[in-house]
């Protein structure tokens, strides 16, 4: 099923290719733009501007909380009566140090809050609140797609692995293009890796 988008692409695979070229555009320049440093680290509401920025050519919902629940797999996200508790719980969450950062980082996982583009959305997210408060931000391109993906479905219960793997990933390259991007251009291995079951309410 092709989401409905304002490209007017009624191809799953095309959609992908448009969405990437014009997400990774969009990404470079919130970099360059320095409107990332502006912004208030580790609340909902600075996701929500990334989320927007990158995806508001490509869809409405852009920014928007989602309207349908969503599972990957047997693993479902924040229903959609909770979500509004569990991103205001994500809010008041503490940030002092990496191990609470990732923890965070796991919750806002749960709560899934956009219908599409979570996880690159949520990369950049995170590095803003590593770099703010470490000093230090991920390098991707040293995150091996499996172990991130099964990391990532574990971490509700057990989050030591994919606090391991994004530890041994840190550089302090924090004002690196290159590393920034390196976000965006694995975001294809961790997304649409597993197709999204839905529910419409």
């Amino acid at each position: 099923m092709t989401l409905e988008n304002k490209l007017g692409i009624d191809n799953a695979a095309e959609l992908a290719r448009e969405e990437e070229r014009i997400s990774k555009k969009k990404a470079r320049e919130l970099f360059e733009s320095g409107t990332l440093d502006q912004l208030e680290t580790g609340k909902f509401s600075p996701l929500q501007t990334i989320h927007r920025y990158l995806f508001e050519d490509i869809y409405d919902f852009a920014g928007e909380i989602r309207t349908v629940n969503l599972a990957k797999g047997n693993f479902r996200f924040a229903p959609l009566m909770y979500l509004d508790a569990a991103l205001a719980h994500i809010d008041r969450m503490p940030q002092s140090d990496f191990d609470e950062i990732v923890e965070k980082y796991v919750e806002m996982n749960i709560a899934h809050p956009f219908r599409e583009g979570n996880g690159r959305s949520m990369r950049i997210w995170l590095d803003q609140i590593l770099k703010a408060e470490t000093g230090q931000v991920v390098d991707w391109s040293r995150v091996d797609k499996e172990d991130y993906l099964l990391a990532m479905e574990r971490s509700p219960v057990r989050d030591i692995e994919i606090k391991h793997i994004l530890r041994a990933a840190l550089t302090d390259e924090v004002e690196s293009r290159e590393i920034y991007m390196k976000g965006i251009d694995h975001s294809y291995y961790y997304e649409g890796y597993v197709s999204f079951k839905t529910e419409e309410l």
